[in-house]
């Protein structure tokens, strides 16, 4: 199963320096039953692309708790088994959590398929949605056009080889 752990860029390079997505549990997000019945669509790809946004709006909400880092999104797909992403069913059909699983353990940075980072073009609307995200929160329409402002930038894909590049 494919999943999508939102990261930072210090977030990626601690994985990157321990060789892993640690420790457990993850949240990450996926193509679960939910994410299928919002999206009405049977197309792996777009639902793999929506479960990509999600974990990308997760990486936001990272970034607004940590002032420090790069103001780039950074998400990193990994295969795990089967079995071992679960969706808490008690979630229903929220958007907020929609496709949002658990990994109960760390999983080998070896298992990661790609990473997926904003370019560096994007870091002015990045800063400005993760500033404006509890203003967003709380219903502030303005603040939401600006969060909604950061989801205009397409995540850039990276090869696993590259990471060292990427937190260098």
């Amino acid at each position: 199963m494919r999943v999508y752990v939102p990261l930072t860029l210090p977030g990626l390079a601690e994985a990157h320096k321990a060789g892993e997505l640690g420790p457990g549990p993850l949240t990450a997000y996926a193509v679960t039953p939910a994410l299928r019945e919002w999206y009405v669509s049977d197309d792996i790809e777009e639902l793999e692309y929506a479960a990509l946004s999600r974990a990308a709006a997760a990486s936001l909400r990272l970034l607004a708790g940590d002032p420090g880092a790069v103001r780039r999104r950074v998400v990193v797909a990994v295969d795990v088994p089967d079995g071992a992403a679960t969706a808490d069913p008690g979630q229903g059909l929220g958007s907020a959590s929609l496709g949002e699983v658990r990994i109960a353990s760390a999983v080998p940075l070896a298992k990661a398929a790609s990473v997926h980072v904003d370019s560096g073009e994007a870091e002015g609307d990045v800063a400005a949605a993760a500033d404006a995200l509890g203003a967003a929160d709380h219903g502030d329409d303005d603040a939401q056009f600006v969060v909604d402002g950061a989801e205009d930038h397409e995540l850039l894909w990276y090869g696993v080889q590259e990471i060292p590049g990427l937190v260098g």
